[in-house]
Parts: C-alpha cells; structure tokens; sequence
C-alpha cells in the first residue's frame, strides 16, 4: 500500500529554509518515534530545498523513503515525503496544486517573514488525506503538462544532494533545529538501520 507521510511548503532564503506549513502522517510509527520523525523530516526537508536551484525538481531516494522536492521561481518550495511506490507524477502534480493555492491564499510578500505559527493555510492536512491513493488523483495528473517541461532530477540518496564534503551525520549533529532526542534517535536509527533511515 503506496503511502504520504508528510507535505510541506517553504520558504527558499538566501541561506536558509522556513517551513510556512507543513502536514503529516505519521501512524505507521510508534506513539514515542512519532516526534522524532517529524522533527527530522522537517529537518530534512529545509535541507534539500536549501540544496534545490529555484525553478527545479529533485526526487531523493533515501532508505525506504522518496523525498519530492520543487523550488518555484519565486523560491516557494514543497516537499512531499512518500515510500517508494507512490508515483513520482502524482507526487510532484500534489506539490504543484500546493504550490499554486498556497500562493493565492498567501500573498508572496509575506513569505520571507513568515513561520508556520503566523501563516493561515488550512488545505494542507485535506491533501495529504486525498491523496494517500493516487489513483484518486490520477486523472488530474494527466491533465497537467507543465511537469513534461521539467526536468525531475533523480538522486538515490540524500549524500548525492549534499555539497562535496558534506556529511548528514554533521548536519545533524550541527543541527541547532533538531533537539537532543531526535539526534539521539537519529544515530540509534542508523545504527540499526530501521524506522527513519532517512
């Protein structure tokens, strides 16, 4: 069973990410992982759109799960984070939809200031719920010809995204927005290879 853990939109500053909102799904884990799991996909997502030129898509593999990333012109971003069998059309037409409301109930000037507390955009938890079965979503999906236009760039892992020399145990580790339990669970997960292998 194909499945959506998590839709996010962001902001791309100039050295920075700012999620404006964000949704998730997180019941296939654990009560206790559950916080962990979506700080470090919020986590995550702020660095592969700070490592996502404006105006492209990337879709990274890592472990068990596909990171869907689109950075508009206009550097508003979305993330949508899925296992490996949820089509990559599908996801980056959500992101697209997303994208264009988001920008009509928001008005872009607003953006740069903008954190999740101050933006009202209530849309997000309803796509994420629609669009756990693609297939639902499919024949919309055929309508939209802008994603023929542009070019996904596939990576198999996070490491691929990175700057050369960089590593995602530094990043954590350097992490001022991850707290200490979600580092720790973090190396456990590694360790063991299991749950978030992001």
């Amino acid at each position: 069973m194909v499945k959506v853990y998590a839709v996010l939109v962001l902001y791309k500053g100039i050295n920075s990410a700012t999620i404006l909102k964000s949704a998730y799904d997180l019941q296939s884990f654990s009560f206790f992982q559950r916080s962990s799991v979506q700080e470090f996909m919020m986590f995550v997502s702020k660095t592969m759109v700070e490592r996502t030129t404006p105006a492209s898509r990337q879709s990274v593999k890592e472990g068990e799960y596909m990171l869907q990333v689109y950075v508009r012109s206009d550097n508003l971003a979305g993330v949508l984070i899925t296992d490996h069998e949820y089509p990559n059309r599908v996801a980056h037409t959500l992101i697209t939809k997303t994208l264009d409301e988001f920008s009509v109930a928001v008005p872009a000037g607003t953006w740069p200031m903008a954190n999740e507390g101050t933006v009202d955009y209530q849309a997000l938890p309803q796509h994420l719920a629609k669009y756990q079965n693609p297939k639902e979503a499919d024949a919309m999906t055929k309508i939209q010809s802008d994603l023929d236009e542009t070019k996904i760039i596939l990576h198999d892992t996070i490491k691929a995204v990175l700057e050369r020399g960089e590593k995602l145990d530094d990043l954590v580790a350097k992490s001022d927005s991850l707290s200490m339990h979600s580092k720790a669970f973090y190396k456990t997960a590694r360790k063991t290879n299991s749950c978030c292998n992001f």
